[in-house]
């Protein structure tokens, strides 16, 4: 049991990590404000390092990585295309990562709490990433 709740979770964690840095992608062209950009990239940054520790815990468990839900990407594709299209500004850069990073948040707590026999090295792994979206909310916020 510990062994299937850790690759679902560390699975999940991977799939969110890399749903991060493509969100920040899909916006980051469209930032006005050089801090806001430098917060963004730097929030990316710190999505692809966890992402490569997730992936090397999927390999020592021999585990394949996961890939966002094609669906979940294309829909935030679409809400991310349209409201840049009627407001390119930077409140609605904030107002779209804020919304993407509540979304990982709560379901990554709900994954925490879903696989709770997953290793402790999975669970800090999404601890920490819960961590990294909840400092990107605050550190935009004024920006909202």
């Amino acid at each position: 049991m510990e062994y299937t709740d850790t690759i679902k979770l560390l699975k999940e964690c991977d799939a969110g990590s890399k749903m991060a840095v493509s969100s920040i992608d899909e916006v980051l062209e469209n930032v006005q404000a050089t801090e806001l950009k430098g917060v963004l990239q730097e929030s990316k940054k710190h999505h692809e390092e966890l992402g490569n520790e997730i992936h090397s815990l999927l390999i020592k468990h021999d585990a394949e990585e996961k890939d966002p839900a094609p669906m979940a990407k294309a829909m935030s594709w679409m809400k991310t295309s349209m409201k840049m299209n009627m407001d390119p500004s930077d409140a609605t850069v904030a107002d779209l990562i804020t919304d993407g990073c509540n979304m990982g948040i709560k379901s990554l707590n709900k994954y925490l709490n879903q696989y709770k026999n997953a290793d402790h090295a999975s669970k800090e792994a999404c601890r920490k990433l819960i961590s990294i979206e909840e400092q990107l909310c605050k550190s935009i916020k004024e920006y909202l």
